[in-house]
């Protein structure tokens, strides 16, 4: 039996502790907190995120705990729910997000070898949005409505593993389409997009930069078609088509040519209709490139779901954008070891698993493999024989 490192310190080894260092000196991360270090934060929140504690009450006692196991993995001192709380409104949420690009960009290396199975040989991207609902009492500073507050996490993902490549975390009222212009992603990569992203010139601003696209378009659009395109009978596609906007405002936005494919989805008896600037792939590769959008549906389903990002240990905006970046890096860490480990689990199975039993002694892959055992237990069932 492996009796050194925790599975929680060898989750811990992924993350690139030099950078760490670095980021701490040019964040001055530990300026107003000496007595809780970055360090001690980051797992101290990680335990907060892989263990979904919800509350900073529950999470001292458990803190406290385990001291024992904390010291070695470099938490030194006695936590304190003030500590914590001090730490989450006084350290910079930007130190957590610069670790996070880096985690990114350790994330992306790792699947750069994935494909899509659309025949692509370029990056494929999805673009959207979460709300993350909040007390309007708590977190005035929050706008959304009249009686609610939120915050919003406008996210790209790359879909060759579910990476999220992007992240701005704004309020409610902020409108989807208005971060589509700050987003930065290498020539010739498609960014699959909903209806609710469809403003022309942002969508023409794409264009410009070389940047593909594919959205769902709007019911209202009014065009004229230029000419069609011959496309497969029988494959769901219903036209394809080469359009000019017709409104005043519209082709001013987007003089150029737009390609308008309709689709009708058998399994959910849906009439859609797509709008991109390819016109290099067939019409039903464009319907299933939509398609690959749904993941970031499930990344954000997941995301709620398995961490802690719908109760925060802090009231104040820097503090629910460092527990969401955080949530960010957790999860990254996780999806960097279960790769580089090749581990044969799902990522919500090995979280699970590692909620379980983050202080035991044992590596990843003995972790794993007790999960997903399927083997008798002699002395279990040697026991049900006497009973």
């Amino acid at each position: 039996m492996f009796q050194g490192q925790t599975i929680f310190g060898a989750l811990l080894d992924f993350i690139p502790k030099r950078h760490f260092e670095y980021l701490t000196q040019r964040f001055k991360a530990n300026r107003y907190t000496k007595s809780f270090p970055a360090w001690a934060h980051f797992v101290c929140m990680a335990f907060a995120q892989l263990t979904r504690r919800d509350g900073l009450r529950d999470l001292e006692v458990v803190l406290n705990t385990k001291r024992q196991h904390l010291y070695h993995l470099g938490v030194r001192s006695r936590i304190s729910r003030s500590t914590m709380a001090d730490a989450a409104q006084r350290r910079d949420w930007q130190f957590f997000e610069a670790l996070g690009q880096r985690l990114i960009a350790d994330s992306l290396a790792l699947y750069k070898g994935d494909t899509i199975a659309l025949g692509l040989k370029e990056p494929l991207y999805a673009m959207d949005s979460t709300t993350i609902d909040l007390c309007l009492k708590l977190f005035p500073w929050a706008d959304f409505r009249s009686t609610k507050a939120a915050v919003k996490a406008h996210t790209v993902i790359d879909l060759r593993g579910s990476i999220p490549v992007f992240m701005a975390i704004t309020t409610g009222k902020v409108h989807d389409v208005n971060r589509l212009k700050s987003i930065e992603l290498q020539p010739n990569a498609t960014v699959v997009l909903d209806r609710g992203y469809v403003d022309f010139a942002k969508l023409h601003s794409l264009r410009s930069r070389r940047i593909n696209f594919v959205v769902r378009a709007k019911d209202n659009m009014r065009y004229e078609v230029v000419h069609d395109i011959p496309f497969e009978a029988g494959t769901g596609v219903q036209s394809d088509q080469s359009i000019m906007l017709t409104t005043k405002k519209a082709c001013q936005d987007y003089p150029q040519q737009l390609r308008r494919v309709a689709f009708y989805d058998k399994k959910t008896q849906l009439q859609l209709v797509f709008l991109t600037n390819r016109y290099d792939l067939p019409a039903l590769t464009i319907a299933q490139i939509y398609k690959e959008r749904w993941k970031i549906e499930l990344f954000f389903k997941w995301l709620k779901q398995n961490l802690t990002v719908k109760h925060f240990f802090g009231n104040s905006q820097n503090a629910v954008k460092a527990q969401i970046w955080i949530a960010v890096c957790v999860y990254l860490m996780v999806l960097i070891a279960r790769k580089t480990l090749k581990l044969d689990i799902t990522m919500q199975l090995l979280l699970h698993a590692l909620e379980a039993n983050m202080f035991d002694k044992m590596t990843l892959q003995e972790l794993v493999k007790s999960a997903r055992s399927t083997e008798p237990d002699p002395i279990l069932d040697l026991q049900l024989d006497l009973l």
